[in-house]
């Protein structure tokens, strides 16, 4: 019967408290030794990586020979170092801890349901990429442009206002940039999720656009800097990406409708038992 086998499945699944709870620290214990592990090989290419993070205020400064980036404390510039290369590690290791969080998310599932998951599992870091390079490569250049247009010259007994720039705050500013991009695009996982799970539907979604399109720029907004352009280089992405995630609900939506179809034509041909029996 399938209900049954679907019941013996999840069953199999199953285990004691005691047993979750030291799956869970095995998980855990993987996916900290894949950030250690991965921090000490992006630590030995730090520099490397930051020449990667500043290489847009490079790009704009680059006919202004004798620029350059300070640090102010004495382990400002080493701590800078740490922080990038766990940043890295992060980045890096991600796709050992979404696999460690599958591993011990996926026995309590049904086949059916292992399957439906897996594409947002390799969805994720494609659009965490995807939001990561608008940032990298449109949104932070043209905001440092911005910003760098507010330096002034200097004469007639004034002094010039020059760009100095401190190596963690600017990197800290890149590195946020970065991760709030990518997460942001998670935005079509996280409703297609809630909509498999009955927490919303197209239509709702659908209904509510002009107030998510409110939102996307509220959003923008407190992610990036305060220019317009920047602003809407990351809320048109996030309206596109609602209206992708509309498109997906109904996706959803219409296979829920065809197998609940095809549960009651089984039922009524008796070929199924009805819950209970």
């Amino acid at each position: 019967m399938a209900e049954e086998d679907k019941d013996a499945e999840l069953e199999s699944g199953r285990m004691p408290l005691l047993d979750h709870l030291i799956e869970l620290r095995n998980r855990l214990m993987w996916s900290a030794g894949a950030i250690l592990i991965a921090f000490v090989v992006c630590y030995q290419f730090k520099e490397q990586i930051y020449q990667f993070l500043e290489l847009p205020l490079a790009h704009i400064l680059a006919d202004q020979p004798g620029r350059k980036m300070i640090f102010t404390g004495l382990t400002e510039a080493f701590f800078t170092y740490v922080k990038v290369s766990f940043w890295a590690a992060i980045c890096l290791s991600f796709p050992i801890i979404a696999t460690q969080v599958w591993k011990f998310v996926a026995p309590g599932l049904y086949k059916t349901e292992r399957r439906a998951f897996l594409p947002y599992l390799f969805a994720t870091p494609v659009l965490f990429i995807m939001g990561g390079a608008l940032a990298y490569f449109v949104v932070i250049p043209f905001a440092f442009r911005f910003f760098v247009g507010f330096e002034t010259p200097g004469g007639n007994g004034t002094l010039p206002i020059e760009l100095e720039a401190k190596v963690n705050e600017y990197l800290s500013l890149v590195m946020t940039l970065l991760f709030a991009f990518g997460v942001a695009f998670q935005l079509p996982v996280l409703l297609t999720l809630m909509a498999r799970v009955g927490l919303v539907t197209s239509a709702g979604l659908a209904s509510k656009r002009r107030y998510a399109i409110v939102g996307m720029f509220a959003v923008a907004a407190v992610l990036t800097p305060p220019d317009i352009i920047s602003q809407t280089c990351l809320a048109v992405p996030l309206i596109i990406l609602y209206e992708v995630s509309i498109i997906s609900c109904r996706m959803v939506e219409k296979a829920r409708a065809k197998r609940e179809a095809e549960e009651e034509a089984e039922l009524a041909a008796g070929t199924k038992p009805a819950p209970g029996e």
